[in-house]
């Protein structure tokens, strides 16, 4: 179940978006080619960024085993 606070963004939505007459912002028009290639760059870096930090935080840390100080009587060369 919803909580009451999304649904009344999710009702009042509609009636934002219809007070806005089109045109009104300057400067909103399409992207120029840099821009657009610069945001593209901007994306990949962050995505890069953000599975950098995943696979960082995911990755099992390589530590020393404490069984090596054990004495195993049935191994032959551990002890």
């Amino acid at each position: 179940m919803a909580p009451s606070g999304v649904i009344l963004l999710l009702l009042l939505l509609p009636v934002a978006a219809a007070g806005v007459t089109p045109g009104s912002c300057s400067g909103c028009g399409p992207l120029s080619l840099p821009m657009l290639a610069w945001l593209m760059a901007a994306d990949a870096v962050v995505s890069l960024l953000i599975i950098a930090v995943v696979f960082v935080c995911a990755c099992p840390r390589h530590r020393p085993t404490l069984e090596d100080d054990k004495v195993y009587i049935n191994m032959p060369g551990r002890g």
